[in-house]
């Protein structure tokens, strides 16, 4: 499996707004390059751009999310790294040929649909404790901008 870059990373916070307070100083920015609720995932997100890197701020949209589990189970803080890939179908078949653990869509599903693209997590006890998401996102809106 070829990695082309890392894709993101995302922090784990209890309040979105308070979380910006204090992030956006240090990152440099006024407001996030992008906000989106993704209601499949349960969360709200506030995303930056660092370079070619996301940063990522999320929120639970529900006290049953991943992200409010995450919380309550260790806290804020970083929660996930998100590496980019080519074809996430033919990276999890690989990682599955591994022997990596996949983490399961409530609906059963190894691969997720997000925007024009897919992706899937490695499970964290493969990964010295470490969630890890493969996507394939080719991410034009960045792009955009430059």
């Amino acid at each position: 499996m070829k990695i082309n870059k890392l894709d993101h990373l995302c922090i784990a916070v209890k309040d979105l707004e308070a979380a910006r307070k204090v992030w956006e100083p240090l990152l440099g920015k006024s407001r996030p390059d992008e906000v989106y609720v993704d209601e499949s995932e349960k969360i709200r997100v506030a995303r930056y751009w660092i370079g070619e890197i996301g940063f990522e701020l999320m929120a639970s949209t529900t006290p049953d999310g991943d992200v409010a589990k995450f919380i309550e189970k260790r806290g804020e803080g970083v929660m996930l790294l998100s590496f980019n890939v080519d074809n996430t179908r033919e990276a999890v078949t690989e990682l599955q040929r591994q022997g990596y653990p996949l983490i399961p869509a409530p609906n059963g599903e190894i691969v997720r649909p997000f925007r024009d693209c897919e992706f899937a997590f490695v499970h964290p006890r493969k990964l010295n404790g470490v969630l890890t998401e493969i996507i394939d996102y080719k991410w034009d809106e960045l792009k955009e901008k430059k």
